[in-house]
């Protein structure tokens, strides 16, 4: 069975400089209810002021990805890793056994991203970083493998029983996936509207199943401006 979850059910955080709606619970906002989803920890919806963000602090053991939608991130790390990541890309930090790292919007405007933690198939490794570009066209009318655990399709590598799907879908335009049994799916709504199994879905909107023995597919239809995130994750 699909479940839905809307987007004003989320936490939110209003920092000033910063706001940010958390899928899961994050820091402050705290639902038993809501610890995260199989292997799946943290979604949180930030946007940062001009200015603004995040100093210098520490992460171990857990596989972090930064996905921007407007605007662009200024990332510093204690690997020697100095980037910037803007709309489009992709960045994957492997925290493993200890990591330091700030985020900065150094734009004139305001930076909006999602932030996204997942449980790591192996503890304590070596720190790791990598960022790739994918292009609209790619993900345009189709979900678009973005991150995986062996950088199939040119994805970005990641050390987690998970993958990571990206696609824009507009009008006629339609997707689907095969969800695998013994596996579940994550769909979050990045921005527009869309159709989830003729489930009408706005920004900020999951749907989740937890597959335990049929093949069952995701279709993604009836978009309006949509982009749309698919996770699949470890049982």
């Amino acid at each position: 069975m699909m479940q839905i979850r809307r987007s004003n059910e989320r936490g939110l955080a209003n920092h000033g400089w910063l706001k940010s709606y958390h899928s899961f619970s994050f820091a402050n906002y705290y639902d038993p209810q809501w610890m995260g989803f199989a292997n799946l920890r943290v979604i949180n919806e930030d946007r940062i002021a001009a200015g603004s963000g995040f100093g210098t602090h520490g992460h171990r053991d857990m596989e972090i990805i930064s996905y921007v939608l407007d605007g662009e991130l200024a990332h510093k790390d204690s690997m020697g890793n100095v980037e910037v990541i803007r709309p489009g890309e992709v960045q994957r930090m492997s925290a493993g056994r200890g990591v330091m790292h700030s985020e900065f919007n150094h734009a004139k405007g305001q930076t909006h991203f999602l932030q996204i933690w997942i449980e790591p198939k192996f503890t304590g490794i070596q720190p790791s970083y990598e960022q790739k570009a994918f292009d609209g066209s790619e993900k345009r009318g189709k979900l678009r493998l973005v991150v995986s655990p062996d950088g199939a399709e040119g994805s970005v590598t990641a050390n987690a029983d998970a993958r990571l799907y990206a696609g824009l879908i507009d009008g006629a335009e339609r997707a689907s996936l095969e969800l695998v049994p013994g596996r579940h799916t994550y769909v979050h709504v990045v921005r527009g509207a869309v159709a989830v199994n003729d489930a009408a879905l706005n920004a900020g909107d999951a749907a989740m199943w937890r597959v335990a023995d049929d093949s069952k597919h995701l279709v993604l239809e009836h978009g309006k401006d949509a982009e749309v995130l698919v996770f699949d994750l470890a049982a």
